[in-house]
């Protein structure tokens, strides 16, 4: 099976890089992984094992919370049984680890900012390495009003 790789995260622009993976795999019979990453500095930085292991649960159960909004609607609307992944480090690096340990996954989908001077270190990176990627890169923009990403996909 196909699977759509997204990339949880704050951001607003998140929601339609959602929103299509889920509408892609709808009508293709495929499946969406949404990989989370929490970073790795937020967790060890100046502290014991003891707080790191709680704040590393903290972080998780945020992660999960914060799923669980997008597999509801996933599950209801385009009936999609979303993959949670958490994984720990830098966002951009996990995400290409998971493209590689993941033959099944077949498109990786980020959402864009209409901001533009904003910076998406994601998004630098996997142009860069673009060329030697396992899947094609799909960008939805943040600003895409919700009835044409039904219309496209």
């Amino acid at each position: 099976m196909r699977k759509f790789l997204v990339l949880l995260d704050d951001s607003r622009e998140c929601l339609n890089a959602m929103r299509f993976a889920a509408m892609r795999a709808a009508s293709t019979g495929g499946g969406v992984v949404i990989l989370s990453v929490i970073p790795a500095d937020d967790i060890q930085h100046g502290f014991g094992f003891g707080v790191a292991d709680v704040m590393r649960a903290e972080a998780q159960e945020r992660i999960e919370a914060h799923f669980e909004v997008f597999a509801k609607w996933m599950r209801t609307r385009p009936k999609v049984e979303p993959e949670l992944v958490i994984r720990e480090g830098d966002p951009a690096e996990e995400l290409i680890a998971q493209i590689a340990e993941d033959p099944e996954i077949g498109v990786v989908v980020l959402g864009l900012d209409s901001d533009k001077s904003g910076q998406n270190p994601v998004l630098t990176r996997l142009l860069r390495e673009a060329a030697t990627l396992a899947c094609p890169i799909t960008i939805v923009p943040g600003d895409i009003p919700k009835e044409r990403l039904e219309a496209i996909t």
